[in-house]
């Protein structure tokens, strides 16, 4: 078969485009999933990626069509497939470290705005040349497979139509099947090897370009040899589990004293077992005087709802202390359940529900003495989590002595901040807010009630505690918890920004933590730095 013959079967060319139009799809979404264990997976982080993509692949058809005027010679067009398949194996062996490195730099060059900074270069030097040669793939193809004017609407059409069928198989193969299954890693290489392929029929159909053809596979090959691990924390070597699931990368670390997850590969706990059974010292700690403020010692039964239950440290918790304590987790994510009962030691019977925590709310009619919203992660919070109707929905779901606690992170100085927007919102449902802040971290624990009793409650309960760890712990709290002045800053479902208010906090703690090195590099230069280090 020649290079002509290959080119008139049409159903070859309408694969091309399928295929083009599924990778595209598929390298957007291990995109996503590459940024968020160092950038998180928030809006922000989203729309950077789909912005830089749809630059690349605007910029590939206003290329790919003069080309196609200029020299419509098919073997440039595979030959830019066959790059890009490359390139794309190739994500997967040095992506991590150019994410790093990018950062690394912008955290010693910027003063705001760093995680849009940091995602944009991130997406620019590693996705944007791919899927720029990928964007020139339709306007080749429309000069190869149309015959005549009479017929060019519909091979158009046809063309487009392949394209939006593969995007939408790249759309639901990476989510629900490669990525849970086999990892982001190799889901770059499977759909890397699938451009490879789609290269190497038309090169060794039209017998031409063996020899560029050949290197192609022996750097591909290369590359699902190096790059094959789905470790995004390729420092530690100490991990006990690495992965990924539909929602979050996943790490659990074993230490001396304790079990840790983390979804961040830089930073973050979100849920931690003491393998001696005490305390956390963490933010879990303060979230027990909410069952306390509920009156628990004075009812034979306290229901507790926690709505983001990660691998069950509160719940945990709440057994350990109270007798009296019925405890139900939410939690969307089923790989994190599946680790808890794996690692930090949740048993089999715990009551646990695989489900989003408003949608939860939604369909649930039970009422509870304690929910306590545990769903923020970092910046991603759950804009739907966050708003005045979803406090609405909380308190309506409580009993009439009720107290929801929240765990609100990043906690900020300036006016208007995250947290502030947060506490202001609870304080236009609930009529008593209390907060705490939790020292050694930015944490700060959250109490809600309609009850007028729960300071009342609180200091009762603390009397009749036969615990002494405890009671020193509610002690600690009682000397950190102040009410709460609310100010006029809302969260709607209409209008929740909280990804950039979360942004505006991360820059704040990046260029607190950093602003030593910074010293250190401006005086002694790069030298001094890596002496310091």
């Amino acid at each position: 078969m020649n290079e002509k013959k290959i080119l008139s079967n049409k159903a070859y060319l309408y694969l091309t485009e399928f295929f083009a139009g599924m990778s595209v799809m598929a390298v957007e979404l291990g995109a996503s999933r590459l940024l968020a264990p160092y950038f998180s997976s928030s809006q922000i982080v989203w729309t950077i990626i789909i912005g830089t993509i749809m630059i690349a692949m605007a910029l590939g058809n206003i290329y790919g069509g003069r080309y196609a005027d200029k020299n419509p010679n098919p073997d440039k067009l595979y030959g830019r497939i066959l790059i890009a398949s490359i390139w794309i194996a190739f994500i997967p062996v040095v992506g991590k470290y150019v994410i790093l490195v990018i950062s690394a730099v912008l955290i010693f060059s910027v003063n705001s705005n760093f995680l849009i900074w940091a995602g944009f270069l991130a997406c620019m030097a590693i996705f944007v040349f791919p899927l720029f040669l990928l964007g020139t793939v339709t306007p080749s193809l429309v000069k190869y497979t149309m015959d005549s004017l009479t017929d060019s609407g519909k091979t158009v059409g046809m063309l487009n139509a392949s394209n939006t069928i593969g995007s939408i198989i790249g759309t639901f193969l990476p989510t629900f099947v490669t990525i849970p299954a086999v990892g982001t890693s190799i889901t770059f290489l499977i759909f890397a090897g699938i451009l490879l392929l789609l290269s190497l029929l038309y090169f060794f159909s039209a017998k031409k370009g063996k020899r560029r053809a050949i290197a192609g596979v022996l750097l591909f090959v290369f590359c699902c040899a190096a790059g094959y691990s789905d470790s995004f924390a390729f420092w530690e070597k100490d991990l006990t589990y690495e992965g990924e699931s539909v929602y979050n990368y996943l790490q659990v670390k074993e230490e001396e004293d304790s079990v840790i997850l983390s979804t961040n590969v830089l930073f973050g706990v979100q849920s931690i077992l003491k393998k001696d059974g005490s305390l956390t010292g963490m933010y879990y700690d303060y979230a027990l005087a909410a069952p306390l403020m509920a009156g628990v010692m004075e009812k034979e039964e306290v229901k507790v709802l926690i709505l983001g239950n990660g691998t069950g440290t509160f719940m945990t918790q709440c057994g350990r202390y109270f007798e009296n304590i019925q405890t139900k987790g939410v939690e969307i994510d089923e790989k994190i359940t599946s680790l808890a009962r794996d690692y930090f030691k949740l048993p089999e019977h715990a009551d646990v529900v695989t489900y989003d925590g408003r949608a939860f709310l939604n369909a649930e009619k039970e009422k509870y003495d304690v929910i306590m919203v545990d769903a923020y992660q970092d910046i991603t919070i759950p804009f739907q989590m966050s708003s005045v109707e979803f406090f609405t929905l909380v308190k309506e779901h409580l009993t009439d002595n009720g107290v929801m606690a929240v765990n609100m992170n990043m906690r900020g100085k300036k006016e208007g901040n995250i947290n502030q927007y947060l506490a202001d919102t609870i304080s236009g449902v609930f009529g008593e807010v209390y907060t705490a802040d939790v020292p050694g971290s930015t944490n700060r624990e959250l109490y809600a009630s309609n009850s007028g009793r729960l300071l009342e409650n609180f200091a009762q309960g603390r009397k009749k505690l036969s615990n002494p760890d405890l009671s020193d712990m509610m002690e600690k709290v009682s000397l950190g918890l102040m009410e709460y002045q609310a100010g006029n800053y809302r969260l709607t479902d209409d209008q929740a920004p909280v990804e950039v208010l979360g942004m505006q906090v991360i820059d704040d703690l990046i260029e607190e933590e950093i602003a030593y090195y910074k010293e250190i590099f401006k005086r002694d230069g790069i030298k001094g730095l890596l002496n310091e280090m």
